[in-house]
């Protein structure tokens, strides 16, 4: 089993294949003193993962490493098979209200009448 921790930079369409099989990759930037930008994937059911992150998202991805060989030439895969939203992650919701309170552009009345 290995783990890498970073931010969500990328999250592409889910790809279905002639077979049926799909699959869906995401990109994450390591925390890292040189970060690096490193490609998973998640299959079959665990495609839902992808969809509890947003871009921006710190997380930490439990993932096995996967080789192959097809004509010749060999891959590796990252295969994702749980992603954890990271300590001190905000919700964006949050993000927005903290930042209007403190720019003056709003306060907690302001909060309390509104709908949502």
């Amino acid at each position: 089993m290995y783990e890498m921790e970073g931010t969500v930079k990328l999250i592409e369409d889910t790809q279905t294949f002639g077979s049926g099989f799909q699959k869906r990759e995401f990109v994450i930037t390591s925390d890292e003193k040189f970060p690096q930008d490193v490609k998973f994937e998640c299959t079959k059911e665990k495609i839902e993962l992808v969809e509890k992150v947003r871009t921006g998202d710190r997380v930490k991805v439990s993932f096995n490493i996967r080789g192959n060989e097809y004509k010749g030439r060999f891959y590796v895969n990252l295969q994702a098979w749980r992603i954890e939203h990271g300590e001190g992650e905000v919700d964006s919701n949050l993000a927005k209200v903290t930042e209007e309170s403190s720019s003056g552009g709003g306060n907690l009345d302001d909060l309390e009448e509104s709908p949502f």
